[in-house]
């Protein structure tokens, strides 16, 4: 009877998500509703991060700000208000950013002598900083980092994906030569992609953003991509090479050893919250959310079962002491039945479920669920803190090796465009092929295909040699892709 109610609440959770399969973008909204990551407001476009999405934030924050402060950044706060005519001194970038930008046009009841934009990036800000705290070559480099919220006006919105205030951390750095400058670009690019490898569990493309594609005001763009469960591509953080073209607008100068006066050369790099939204749409299944452990606020939750029977609960406590000394770990305690307490836990993407009652208790053992595979392992209570341990390393490790066995059997090479169009006709994923370098190219593959050139893959192959569009002689293998 206990296996009839289990199932009946395990359906009934599940009815609530609607499947990958028939709807993906409704199963993914699902998903964030039911895991309680989210809440929509009252300002279109805008969400509420709950504590379950925010304590993600947090430990994504943690361990990112770790990776930045082992290679020499510090953490700063700029302002969020950028006055108009600072926003105009860079062309491309003011250019680039216009059709998202928020104005601020009062201060209470005045209106104000000039607009006041909310920021939507930070680069004009550290650039009026620098200019006036950069003097000499002995000020270089600036390595800084803020963490803070950014605006911009987005048409179609959904949560973490794309929002039109979301949180990131933004880094910009000044430095005497371009050689540095370039250096550090692609070393912050690095540490995106070993963070997602090794935190998120999230395979990724390393490589170069066509000249159509950069950050608005660069030189070069750095990216990397991952794929998701339905085949399209999140560009998941980028590094950004500015050279010296911000510094000689915006006149960031230094007395270098030759006692002459020089521009920095700067660079930029972000990653944001749509992070938290490539992990579920990476790992994530029928049943709900499916977190990696490094990054689960809670990777263990221990279900008693028959808790009103004396011992149970006590039991479940002790256990929580024991682990929650190496471990994140709760009890459920509330008076909801075993099943309805599974189906939770795995709709909430907990790594590990403990299974613990009067039987267990009295052979001295108890009953671990992995939310990954749901295998279940029958462990010793002795040996509890040593098997979740390896259990955890374990999961970390599948999950990457999974989500890239995916990545791969969703990656196509195509050799022409009669190729190029049948793989996107009939398939979602990467699709490798050539390019002759010429943005006319690139226009017209987006206009009849809704297929986007996703990065210049710093391992480049040669596929063919000519263009998969035009046949001409081609320069660059591209990863290419429909995109979120």
């Amino acid at each position: 009877m206990a296996d009839k109610t289990t199932q009946d609440t395990n359906k009934k959770m599940v009815e609530a998500i609607t499947s990958m399969e028939v709807d993906f973008a409704q199963w993914y909204t699902d998903v964030v509703k039911k895991a309680e990551l989210i809440d929509y407001t009252s300002v279109k476009g805008c969400m509420v991060i709950k504590p379950a999405g925010y304590a993600i934030w947090e430990l994504i924050q943690k361990q990112l700000d770790e990776r930045f402060k082992a290679t020499g950044v510090e953490n700063v706060y700029l302002p969020m208000f950028i006055p108009e005519s600072l926003l105009q001194k860079e062309k491309d970038h003011v250019e680039g950013f216009a059709p998202e930008v928020a104005w601020v046009t009062h201060g209470g009841l005045q209106p104000l002598a000039e607009r006041l934009c909310v920021r939507p990036t930070s680069e004009t800000l550290f650039c009026d900083f620098y200019k006036n705290d950069i003097h000499s070559y002995r000020d270089l480099p600036k390595v800084y980092n803020q963490w803070c919220s950014v605006v911009r006006w987005e048409k179609e919105t959904r949560p973490f994906l794309r929002s039109r205030e979301f949180l990131w951390q933004e880094g910009h750095t000044a430095h005497a030569t371009a050689e540095d400058a370039e250096e550090r670009t692609v070393q912050m690019l690095n540490v995106y992609a070993d963070f997602l490898e090794e935190v998120m569990a999230i395979p990724v493309i390393k490589g170069k953003k066509t000249e159509k594609e950069k950050f608005a005001g660069a030189e070069a763009t750095y990216t990397v991509e991952a794929l998701m469960h339905d085949g399209k591509a999140l560009q998941s953080g980028t590094s950004h090479n500015f050279g010296d073209g911000f510094a000689k607008a915006f006149g960031i100068q230094f007395a270098d050893k030759d006692n002459t006066l020089k521009y920095v050369h700067q660079t930029s790099w972000g990653m944001t919250t749509r992070i938290i939204g490539a992990m579920i749409m990476v790992h994530g299944d029928n049943e709900g959310l499916v977190m990696p452990p490094r990054v689960a606020p809670i990777q263990v939750c221990i279900v008693p079962i028959q808790q009103k029977k004396e011992g149970v609960l006590d039991k479940a406590y002790e256990l929580r002491d024991r682990l929650q000394k190496e471990f994140r770990v709760k009890v459920d305690d509330t008076d909801k039945t075993p099943g309805y307490k599974f189906a939770e836990a795995e709709m909430r993407g907990y790594p590990i479920r403990v299974e613990i009652g009067p039987k267990d208790i009295e052979a001295g053992k108890c009953v671990l669920c992995r939310r990954d595979t749901r295998e279940k392992i029958e462990v010793s209570l002795v040996e509890l803190e040593a098997k979740v341990g390896e259990l955890l390393e374990t999961m970390q490790r599948e999950m990457l090796e999974r989500a890239r066995a995916h990545r791969d059997e969703h990656t196509y090479v195509a050799r022409n465009l009669e190729e190029f169009r049948k793989i996107f006709n009939e398939k979602t994923g990467f699709v490798k092929a050539m390019w002759c370098g010429c943005q006319e190219c690139e226009d017209k593959i987006k206009e009849e295909l809704a297929v986007t050139s996703r990065c210049m893959p710093f391992e480049q192959e040669e596929v063919a040699e000519e263009c998969v569009y035009c046949g001409k002689p081609a320069k660059k293998m591209v990863y290419w892709g429909r995109a979120y």
